[in-house]
């Protein structure tokens, strides 16, 4: 059975649970199993962020880029043989993002430059296979780096911005031509297949929509209704119960208590899209629904835990997937953000826990398959999270919304 056929199981409707009252302050953290504490301090996470950074330099290859174009593992058998080069260059960008987050020295600083100039010039990946489209997932996380990148002051020189500039409008026509009749993007695609993607996710959808409302304003050329179809796409994902459904389904299908549009089964999806309704001003995701949104989150976030390292796509409970851990705990850290700034802390501090405890000696992290791109993936994503709660960028501003 493909990846795609194992991601679509349980998309069903998640039941429908009852409301609560958001604290304004998220609630006293219980006692974590094992040797886990409740909460860290700052001062952990700028630890774990400068060895997690030191690993990603240490294993950078002398072109700028890491890990190889090809499988790693018999579990990685069955893609399109460009889907290994596209994982590798999307993973990449999540480096560059998270290289240039991290406090700099003279070794960080020469891997970040090797690893912008790979990206921006090292040729984008092509498809070639019907279903497999994983080149998509290379240009949304390939987009919002580069686009952050043309904000960032060592990269101000003509030379850079051009460089720069001109990859991102290579990312950003591969997200319009492949943008999903429904208006969302995915890796994958169902039948019939065309030019044109059939299918898309919420999550996909979600990760890139500030960044391609923001690249307007930067001048970049973009029609205003690949925002729009996009933002209603999101919008129409979401469930009553606070979660957000896989995909779009015009008749949700209903079939047991655990499958993925739970609550439980939504843990990688609710952070991501309601952070990115929030940056774009929609009103209905005030503060009480990205309190409600943490909340559920860490009252469930074990599922993650069962999930995290296991090699089956989507095989732990609520159809949850190892991938989905490190995502999932980047935009629960930056809906935090989004919230006002005197509880913030206390809820990062709830975070870094759940992230410093899957760091490995070496600094580096994963949480699917320990093949170089999920690596690499895993340990920008830790770095990403936690630099949201030691050095927070200020690229994600929101639009005004009632608090």
């Amino acid at each position: 059975m493909s990846l795609h056929l194992c991601a679509a199981l349980g998309v069903l409707l998640g039941a429908q649970e009852p409301a609560t009252e958001a604290p304004a302050r998220p609630a006293s953290p219980v006692a974590i199993a094992g040797d886990v504490t409740a909460t860290l301090a700052r001062e952990d996470a700028a630890r774990s962020i400068a060895r997690a950074a030191d690993f990603l330099v240490e294993r950078q290859r002398e072109d700028g880029s890491w890990g190889a174009n090809a499988p790693e593992s018999t579990l990685e058998l069955g893609f399109a043989w460009e889907t290994y080069f596209a994982w590798k260059m999307a993973s990449h960008g999540l480096v560059c993002m998270a290289l240039a987050s991290a406090p700099e020295t003279p070794e960080r600083r020469a891997a970040l430059e090797g690893a912008v100039r790979w990206l921006c010039t090292h040729r984008l990946p092509q498809r070639d296979s019907d279903w497999d489209i994983d080149f998509v997932w290379t240009a949304l996380y390939g987009f919002v780096a580069t686009l952050e990148l043309l904000d960032d002051p060592r990269f101000a020189s003509d030379e850079w911005q051009a460089l720069i500039r001109g990859r991102c409008a290579g990312f950003l026509d591969v997200l319009v031509r492949y943008q999903a009749l429904s208006g969302g993007w995915a890796y994958y695609d169902d039948p019939p297949f065309d030019v044109t993607p059939t299918w898309a996710t919420s999550f996909c959808t979600a990760l890139v929509l500030p960044s391609l409302d923001k690249a307007r304003a930067r001048g970049f050329e973009l029609d205003p209704k690949v925002v729009q179809r996009a933002q209603r796409y999101l919008e129409r994902c979401a469930l009553p119960n606070g979660a957000y459904s896989y995909d779009l389904t015009p008749i949700p299908r209903v079939g047991s208590v655990e499958h993925i549009n739970t609550v439980q089964g939504s843990l990688g999806r609710t952070q991501v899209a309601n952070w990115a309704r929030r940056t774009l001003g929609d009103k209905k995701v005030n503060d009480e629904v990205l309190r409600e949104g943490l909340e559920q989150f860490f009252r469930y976030r074990g599922f993650l835990d069962h999930a995290r390292t296991r090699p089956i796509p989507h095989e732990g409970m609520h159809a949850n997937a190892g991938y989905f851990y490190f995502f999932a705990h980047y935009y629960a850290a930056k809906v935090i953000n989004l919230l006002p700034e005197a509880e913030r802390e206390d809820w990062h501090a709830r975070l870094r826990p759940h992230l410093v405890k899957t760091q490995w000696e070496s600094g580096g992290a994963c949480d699917f398959l320990d093949a170089t791109y999920t690596v690499n993936a895993g340990t920008s994503f830790l770095i990403l999270a936690l630099g949201e709660g030691v050095a927070p960028r200020t690229s994600d501003t929101p639009r005004e919304v009632p608090r």
